[in-house]
């Protein structure tokens, strides 16, 4: 194809060049892929693209790429070009420098678009005349112009570009930059975060190129340094869904990498979800303008207001690497570093830019490298044209295929080293710049210098002017307190106080039952099973104290066997108690119901104790195999995060309890309260069947039946209900302890109670005692015995008139002394004084053994009498 259509093709070929730069290479057509190669063909056999000379023979000509215009990434261009010119000027005036040779620059504006980038450079490229160089600005022009510049044999040299990506020399072998790498701030943070302790921190990056792999290098970093990284949230554009989630993942320590466009939109949207102040710390690039949170709101679509974002950025760190000479030196160009300033304020201003009022272009931060730049061009061309001088060559020789002057700037650009105003300029293998690292803080909507780090010497040298929201180091995530919830001190003492009276009175009953066991009132009511009862209430009460111990009072480790002790005790308890009193009402069930029963057989006690033995058995099978199989163990509860109450600490408090679980609870405390609830039921049955039976053998079957009641009643309310507030330490502990308190004391109370009241009553009566229901006579019985015995009397006396009636007939009859009316009479006589005799016969036995025989007795006669009578 011949040259002159060359051109049609150039435009295609960059193309190609900025997909392959920006990793797009894959969409590329066939058709692309030819033009590429047809136009390296071009370039190899045109004589005429090879560079051909124009302008001045005195003149050096460079190309310059700046970001001045466009709406994203970053746009120093503003500030670098005045920066660029001055050191022109600066550098022409320099009579030992390039002598006999001007440095001219040609530049336009990239908008920092790596595809506006590369028609720049085409421009620059292919507009006469030949550039010996190239100056680019911002992290992804520098990635599509370096990595094409290498097919010209051009360095690159990039005042604004931080890009980690840019130090593979591989990809980039002619690419030198006076901006440090981004990753050099890498170092500063890690140092910064073991200096104030903290060891988890949040990435928040804008998808670029230059902040990938940045947070890269820092994740190696922090993985090396043994620092956690919570969370990495990135975005295109707008930042509100990532910032949400650094808040639900509790971030406090926050790493920002963002061009300053997005870093805007980052600080509106920590300011509405609240992740500023005393419990978080951000860290920004410091390469924005002082004013940078200010600026551009309204054009920019910012919906918070300025002081909303002064607010939010109060506190901040930033890292950059010193772009400003510190020392108050002279540098290459004569000036100090704030003559520098003062002459680039002065040139601002000639551009319209409000200095005075801290109306800072962006990019203004990065002016002393671009500064320094041309002057980093100028001394690497004078180091160059010394060394052509002796191979008789000249840098207007060079070509874009002329690899050998190429290779004599690079070596020159690589030795290059001097005192510029953004301190020493010099450059490592990757071509990278090494420059200290600058620490500041926003403090009251200014930034404060707080140190410097030294990555080669790892040395920090700090200025102790930080100054905290809250007067302390943020802490690098919320404080989770674990707080043990435990039952209230008060009313475990007032708890165990009762159940310690309680265990006393049962132990004085005992002492009180054994004592008047030869008492009739307490051996038909069977004392050894009396006694049985009231060690189950002990060992009940016992075990409510059991249940008021916790981790206040145990460790973690002794826990486990407050909770078996918990287990046995109240079960072997209930047993003994209960199983005490369900064997009497359930001897009562069988001797009223047995078909020919003696109503003066006595009930066998033994039968009673086997009875109470196989329950407590039942028990001890379950509760052994539990604890051999399945013991209880310490299980924490846990409850969501707390505020706490009295202190303004960035705490929370995680409340804990603890239970007593087994890993097959479940099934346990089924077959626990399966074998409970069956003989609670099968009780509240027999007690109801005997509720109105009387029974000599077992005086007080009545009261053990409403004991029984008052029990069965109370269990079941309490073990649901136990279980559903089991999460409320106080309510669940009160409640339960209070059910078998009121259990112990009732049954004791309707047991024992009556028992006392009648030995006190006759302490020196040995007979039957009237506490019995069916040998004790009430008032009104009283009341007939009396009425019987005048009636005995009237009788007596009547019986005494009719014998003396009969005496005086007998007399008389005797002296008629008729032998056949004797006979007859003595017949008559003898048949009346024979009923007389049957008449009186019964009152006159009555009235002599009544003389005698006991009230008891007295009426039991009494009674015959008045039926035999009617």
């Amino acid at each position: 194809m011949c040259i002159r259509d060359c051109n049609v093709f150039v435009w295609k070929c960059v193309s190609v060049l900025v997909l392959l730069g920006t990793g797009k290479a894959q969409d590329m057509t066939s058709d692309g892929a030819v033009t590429f190669w047809i136009f390296l063909l071009c370039l190899i056999a045109s004589p005429h693209l090879q560079g051909g000379v124009a302008g001045r023979p005195d003149e050096l000509h460079i190309g310059g790429i700046f970001p001045i215009a466009g709406k994203g990434g970053w746009q120093g261009g503003q500030a670098c070009m005045p920066a660029a010119r001055l050191a022109l000027d600066d550098v022409n005036k320099q009579p030992n420098l390039l002598p006999g040779f001007k440095l001219i620059l040609h530049s336009n504006d990239s908008e920092c678009e790596p595809g506006l980038g590369a028609s720049v450079m085409y421009n620059l490229l292919y507009n006469k005349p030949q550039k010996l160089m190239l100056l680019a600005g911002c992290s992804t022009v520098c990635t599509t112009v370096a990595e094409a510049a290498k097919m010209w044999n051009l360095i690159v040299l990039c005042y604004g570009a931080s890009s980690p990506a840019l130090s593979d020399r591989k990809r980039f072998p002619t690419l030198f930059r006076t901006h440090p790498s981004a990753t050099v701030h890498n170092p500063t943070r890690i140092k910064l975060m073991k200096k104030f302790g903290w060891s988890r921190v949040a990435i928040l990056q804008q998808a670029e190129e230059v902040f990938i792999s940045t947070v890269e290098d820092l994740e190696n970093r922090c993985m090396e340094a043994g620092v956690e990284i919570v969370t990495r949230q990135s975005f295109l554009s707008d930042p509100t869904d990532a910032v949400r989630n650094l808040r639900r993942q509790d971030a406090r320590i926050i790493v920002g990498l963002f061009y300053v466009v997005a870093a805007r939109r980052v600080l509106c949207e920590m300011y509405k979800q609240q992740l500023y102040g005393r419990a978080h710390v951000w860290f920004f690039i410091g390469w924005y303008e002082d004013n940078w949170y200010e600026v551009n709101l309204k054009a920019e679509g910012i919906t918070c207001t300025v002081e909303q974002m002064r607010i939010a950025a109060e506190g901040h760190l930033t890292t950059e690497a010193l772009m400003w000479n510190q020392n108050n030196q002279t540098t290459i160009s004569g000036m100090t570093a704030e003559e520098f300033r003062h002459r680039l304020n002065q040139a601002l201003i000639e551009e319209g830019y409000d200095i005075n009022h801290d109306r800072y272009p962006e990019g203004y931060q990065e002016a002393p490298l671009a500064y320094d730049a041309v002057w980093s061009v100028a001394l690497a061309f004078n180091k160059t044209m010394e060394r052509l001088t002796t191979g008789k060559k000249s840098l207007r020789d060079f070509t874009y295929t002329d690899k050998e002057i190429a290779d004599e700037i690079y070596a020159a650009m690589n030795s290059t080293q001097f005192l510029g105003v953004s301190g020493v300029v010099a450059f490592s293998s990757q071509g990278d710049r090494i420059a200290l690292t600058q620490i500041e803080q926003m403090i009251d909507g200014k930034y404060e210098k707080l140190g410097y780090y030294d990555t080669q010497l790892d040395n920090l040298s700090w200025l102790n002017t930080e100054q905290w929201i809250g007067g302390k180091v943020p802490q690098d995530r919320t404080i989770v307190t674990h707080v043990l919830r435990t039952v209230s001190l008060p009313l475990f003492v007032c708890m165990c106080t009762i159940s310690s009276c309680g265990i006393f009175v049962a132990f004085a009953l005992i002492i009180f039952n054994i004592w008047n066991k030869h008492r009739r009132v307490i051996q038909s009511s069977h004392p050894v099973c009396n006694t049985i009862m009231l060690f189950g209430v002990i060992i009940c009460l016992i075990s409510v104290i059991l249940l008021g111990i916790d981790g206040r009072f145990v460790s973690p480790e002794e826990y486990p066997k407050i909770c078996q002790a918990r287990a046995w005790l109240l079960s072997t308890g209930f047993t003994l108690a209960y199983g005490a009193m369900f064997s009497k009402v359930w001897r009562v069930h069988r001797f009223t119901t047995k078909a020919k029963t003696d109503p003066k057989k006595k009930v066998e006690p033994w039968k009673l104790y086997t009875m109470v033995s196989g329950l407590l058995s039942i028990d001890l099978v379950i509760l052994l195999s539990w604890q051999i199989f399945d013991p209880l163990q310490r299980y924490l509860e846990t409850f969501p995060l707390e505020d706490p109450v009295s202190t303004t600490d960035d705490i929370k408090i995680r409340p804990e309890l603890e239970h007593c679980e087994s890993q097959r609870n479940s099934m346990w405390l089924g077959l626990v309260y399966g074998f409970k609830g069956l003989i609670l039921v099968f009780g509240l049955f027999l007690a109801y069947e005997t509720r109105s039976i009387k029974v000599k053998q077992i005086n007080d079957s009545r009261y053990v039946g409403m004991s029984i009641y008052n029990v069965v009643v109370l269990c079941l309310i309490t073990a649901p209900v136990g279980m559903v507030i089991a999460s409320q330490q106080d309510a669940s502990f009160a409640f339960v302890a209070l059910a078998v308190i009121f259990c112990c004391f009732l049954s004791m109370l309707l047991i024992f109670v009556p028992k006392v009241i009648e030995v006190i009553r006759h302490p020196k009566d040995k007979a039957e005692s009237k506490y019995n229901p069916d040998s004790a006579i009430s008032k009104e019985d009283e009341e007939r015995y009396q009425k019987l015995v005048t009636e005995n009397e009237e009788l007596q006396r009547l019986i005494t008139q009719k014998e003396e009636k009969i005496r005086v007939l007998r007399q008389r009859l005797v002296e008629r002394g008729d032998a056949k009316g004797t006979e007859l009479n003595g017949a008559t006589g003898a048949a009346s004084a024979a009923a007389a005799v049957a008449t009186t016969s019964q009152p006159a036995s009555l009235i002599n053994s009544s003389a005698h025989a006991t009230p008891a007795a007295t009426l039991a006669i009494t009674q015959d009498t008045h039926e035999h009578r009617t």
